[in-house]
C-alpha cells in the first residue's frame, strides 16, 4: 500500500514542518471538545470519558465530550474533518468505524488518509460474545451445536449493517460453519436490551457498554472476541481457542483534524500519555474490560496503513454495503 498521507504527516511531525494554522504559544487557551461519533454510553463514550478528565488536568483547559452519533459514525467523523485545524475539536472513535466505513459506505464522506492526523490510541477493549441467561448454550461449542440443529433460527443482533459487531457475526459464521442470521439495530444498546429479553439469541459486545448487566445477571457472557482472555472475566475463554485464528481486538484512538499543527499533536499526544500513567484512569479503564494503549503519532500512523487493507478485505468478504 502506497504511504498515506497519515504517514506523511507523522513524519512531518517529527520535522516541525507542518504549520497551516498559527499555533499559540500558550495552546490550549481555551476548552477542547472531542467528538464521539457514537451515542452516550457506549464503549468510546465510556472509555473517553475516563481519560478526558485526566487530560484536562494536564491541559489546564476543560475537555467536553460531545456525542454525534448517526450514519455508523460518519456524521460526527465528518463533522471533525471539516472543523478548524487549531486543536480545539479532535475524535475519538473505534477503528472499525474509522477504517471499515470508507469501504462499507459508498460515500462515507471522510478518509482516514486524507483528512485526519493521527494524535494517538488510548485503549483496547473487551469484546463479548453475550446471550440472556435462559439462552440453553452457555459457551461456543454449545452454540455451534445448536445452531447446527436449528438452522436459521439462531439469530444475532448487531449495533448495524457494517459495524464490528455486525462483522464479527459474519466472521463467526464462516469459522464455525454455522448460520446465524443478522439482526441490525440503530445502536448497541438497542440491539442488547432485545437480547436480553430473548427476542435475539446473541450478541457481540463491547465489554466496557455491557458489563453492567453482566454483573446484574441480566446477560451471560459465552466467549470472548478479543484474541487473548481479558483480565476482567479471567475464566471466560476465547472463540479462539474453540476456532483457531479467530479474534479481534479494538482500539479506540484520539484524531485531529488534517494540517494540525505538529506541536498541538505533541501536547495532546503527551497529555493522552500521561493520562494513560494515572492510576484512577488505569482503574477505571480495567473495571469496564479495556487496557491502556498507548503509541506515538508516527507508529499510531503505521499502524493505520497496516490496518485499512485488511479492512477492506474484511467489509468486500461480508458483502455488506450501505448506500
Amino acid at each position: 500500500m502506497k504511504k498515506t498521507k497519515l504517514g506523511f504527516i507523522a513524519f512531518a511531525i517529527g520535522l516541525g514542518l507542518v504549520s497551516g494554522v498559527a499555533l499559540p504559544a500558550d495552546y490550549p487557551m481555551r476548552p477542547i471538545t472531542i467528538v464521539v461519533p457514537q451515542a452516550a454510553g457506549g464503549a468510546s463514550d465510556v472509555i473517553i470519558r475516563i481519560i478526558s478528565r485526566q487530560m484536562a488536568d494536564q491541559l489546564g483547559q476543560p475537555v467536553v465530550v460531545d456525542n454525534r452519533p448517526g450514519a455508523g459514525g460518519n456524521i460526527g467523523t465528518v463533522a471533525v474533518a471539516k472543523a478548524k485545524p487549531d486543536g480545539y475539536t479532535l475524535l475519538f472513535n473505534i477503528n472499525s468505524s474509522f477504517l471499515i466505513n470508507p469501504y462499507l459506505y459508498k460515500n462515507a464522506g471522510f478518509s482516514p488518509e486524507r483528512d485526519f492526523v493521527p494524535v494517538a490510541p488510548a485503549a483496547t477493549a473487551g469484546v463479548v460474545l453475550v446471550a440472556a441467561p435462559t439462552f440453553p448454550a452457555n459457551n461456543v461449542d454449545q452454540l455451534i451445536k445448536l445452531a447446527n440443529a436449528k438452522p436459521g433460527q439462531i439469530t444475532f443482533a448487531s449495533a448495524g449493517n457494517g459495524t464490528l459487531n455486525h462483522l464479527l457475526g459474519e466472521m463467526f459464521n464462516r469459522a464455525a460453519r454455522v448460520r446465524l442470521q443478522h439482526i441490525p439495530y440503530r445502536g448497541a444498546a438497542a440491539a442488547a436490551t432485545d437480547v436480553m429479553s430473548g427476542q435475539v439469541s446473541v450478541a457481540f459486545q463491547g465489554l466496557a457498554s455491557s458489563i453492567a448487566q453482566v454483573q446484574a445477571g441480566k446477560l451471560k457472557v459465552l466467549a470472548i472476541a478479543n484474541k487473548e482472555r481479558l483480565e476482567a472475566l479471567p475464566g471466560t475463554p476465547t472463540i479462539g481457542e474453540i476456532l483457531p485464528g479467530f479474534g479481534e481486538t479494538p482500539w479506540y484512538g484520539l484524531f485531529a483534524p488534517a494540517e494540525t499543527p505538529a506541536p498541538v499533536i505533541a501536547t495532546l499526544s503527551a497529555a493522552v500519555k500521561s493520562a494513560l500513567a494515572d492510576p484512577v484512569v488505569l482503574s477505571s479503564l480495567q473495571a469496564q474490560g479495556a487496557k491502556p494503549y498507548f503509541l506515538e503519532p508516527r507508529d499510531f500512523s503505521a499502524l493505520i496503513d497496516r490496518e485499512l487493507p485488511r479492512w477492506k478485505i474484511v467489509v468486500q468478504e461480508s458483502g455488506a454495503s450501505i448506500d
